[in-house]
């Protein structure tokens, strides 16, 4: 193949790819619009104005591309502009038309005349068409603006077909100034937010928008099962171990198995000490020599002489566990076979003398 070939076979490539590429970027430019269009609708439901504003102004700029064409985009678009008024209806400072008297809600209801198609239900068109009439003068007159109510009113008739019938209730409870009226209870703006939520849920119905949603979802599903089962070993792992403890120290416990066989003719007599032994008994003990047991009786009949140092140790116990701590003070020196008894009548020896205090 000549170079004229290859060169272009490689730009064909090239363009093919390119090709490829925005076609795809535009399928994903869809699903993103649908998922924030979705979460505005959310946003809405719950209430919730500052991350109902943050994803609007995210949406605005995926709806400047220009592969987003067609009826149901513009359709979205529209409901999106519709919603954010709503969302605004009691912020009569926020201004979304050039014209400073259009506030949020009679700004929504002209853009809620063109979208009279998105709705299947006409009675419910036109009840949110009312509750928008009515509340974009009550609106006013709760916030104690008369003269922008008065406005209002005025405005609405000129651009909209008003229903006879509210038209007359409105300029009277306006002229009135009766903010309570039984019209005004029944077409409340909470009536107006619920109308909304009705139709956005039967048009999202119609009209799903949650492709990209959903896949969202099964992945942080996947996620949460993997955490789980994680979290499900270490339960396991923990349990076992704890299990194999209880299980390691009960057989220690309850074992039968005998770790040293006692044979009466090749075995000796161990020895148990409660008491401190002389170094003398203790090398005798340790020998391999037999002990003369009556000997030990012996030398601790008579009574022994308190030598210097035994007064040295038995004043530095009592110095360091305090008086009447004999048992303490014979585990802490070699006191040569004497008892607590003993310690306590040399002590007593030692205050008569003055030796001690």
């Amino acid at each position: 193949m000549s170079d004229r070939r290859k060169t272009t076979a490689a730009d064909a490539a090239n363009v093919d790819e390119s090709g490829r590429f925005s076609r795809v970027t535009a399928v994903v430019t869809d699903w993103m619009m649908d998922f924030l269009f979705v979460s505005l609708c959310r946003s809405f439901k719950e209430e919730k104005l500052d991350e109902f504003n943050e994803r609007l102004s995210i949406f605005e700029a995926i709806c400047q591309s220009s592969s987003l064409k067609g009826t149901l985009h513009e359709e979205k678009k529209m409901i999106s502009a519709f919603l954010s008024r709503v969302m605004h209806g009691k912020h009569l400072d926020v201004q979304f038309e050039e014209d400073d008297h259009v506030m949020p809600l009679m700004s929504a209801a002209k853009i809620w005349s063109h979208l009279e198609d998105t709705v299947a239900d006409k009675s419910a068109f036109k009840n949110i068409t009312t509750l928008l009439l009515v509340q974009s003068v009550a609106v006013c007159l709760e916030k104690g603006q008369r003269t922008s109510a008065c406005s209002a009113l005025k405005w609405l008739e000129n651009i909209h077909n008003f229903p006879q019938n509210v038209r007359v209730k409105l300029s009277t409870i306006v002229r009135q100034k009766e903010t309570d009226h039984p019209f005004l209870m029944s077409l409340t703006f909470s009536h107006l937010l619920e109308a909304v939520q009705c139709f956005l849920d039967t048009y999202l119905e119609k009209n799903p928008s949650d492709y990209l949603l959903k896949a969202a979802t099964k992945i942080v599903q996947l996620s949460q099962n993997n955490e789980d089962n994680e979290d499900l070993k270490d339960v396991v792992t923990q349990e076992s171990s704890v299990s194999e403890k209880k299980n390691k120290r009960k057989r220690q416990l309850l074992s039968t198995k005998i770790s040293d066989v006692w044979k009466p003719d090749s075995c000796k007599k161990p020895y148990v000490y409660l008491r401190r032994i002389s170094k003398n008994e203790l090398s005798h003990l340790t020998s391999g020599k037999s002990v003369n047991t009556s000997e030990i009786h012996k030398r601790r009949k008579p009574p022994q002489k308190w030598t210097s140092q035994l007064d040295k140790y038995l004043k530095a116990g009592v110095k360091r566990h305090g008086q009447g701590k004999w048992a303490r003070i014979l585990l802490d020196y070699d006191f040569e076979g004497r008892t607590g008894t003993m310690l306590k009548d040399r002590w007593r020896v030692l205050m008569k003398s003055g030796l001690v205090s």
